[in-house]
């Protein structure tokens, strides 16, 4: 699934026209966790590297280091082949230290969904966009950023309940997005009623 419209990503899906443009803020696929996602399949698909969101993708929020589980879930994904960038919305000095903690290059303050800190993480990860997946815990940072550059978008729940103010506003207009993905059948009826859980704080 790639997506080329022009994007007016300022503004919430219900005001936009037409189902082209809500797509682009459509996953190509939803799963729980980073647990969940079958690397074989991305693999298949000709898929090489990944690049991951940090705060609620690979650690909570507020957290202040990885799981033992993430760890060594990072460990299998490059026991596989596959290459890790980190892109991250966060501050440089947190983000670079759990990048050097993995032993994998990150791209911090990375203001998605931006294209230039995708831009950045493709040329660190030496692929092309087609052999790059986008993974992460929001709608609006990183699904749309990696749909603007074409990648394979993956969208996860997030670890974590705790999230930034502004977060929490965006997450109710996430949900109307994914609302009326699903009802035009854009995303899996199972994956759309797994993800309303996180929903029920707001």
């Amino acid at each position: 699934m790639r997506f080329s419209s022009p994007l007016f990503f300022g503004c919430p899906a219900e005001f936009l026209g037409g189902s082209a443009l809500l797509k682009v803020f459509c996953p190509n696929e939803m799963t729980g966790s980073l647990l969940d996602i079958d690397l074989n399949a991305l693999a298949a698909q000709g898929i090489k590297a990944l690049i991951i969101d940090l705060d609620n993708t690979l650690m909570g929020w507020d957290a202040e280091q990885i799981t033992s589980q993430i760890k060594k879930w990072v460990q299998m994904v490059k026991a596989k082949g596959f290459r890790i960038c980190i892109a991250s919305n966060g501050l440089s000095n947190r983000v670079k230290r759990i990048a050097a903690e993995l032993d994998v290059p990150a791209v911090p303050k990375a203001i998605k969904p931006r294209k230039r800190p995708f831009r950045l993480a493709l040329r660190l990860l030496n692929t092309r966009s087609d052999q790059t997946a986008v993974i992460g815990d929001q709608v609006f940072t990183d699904i749309l950023g990696g749909n603007r550059m074409n990648c394979y978008t993956i969208l996860i729940n997030p670890i974590s309940r705790k999230e930034l103010r502004s977060t929490r506003f965006m997450r109710r207009v996430e949900r109307r997005i994914l609302r009326r993905l699903h009802k035009k059948g854009l995303v899996q009826d199972k994956s759309y009623r797994q993800r309303l859980g996180i929903y029920k704080r707001d």
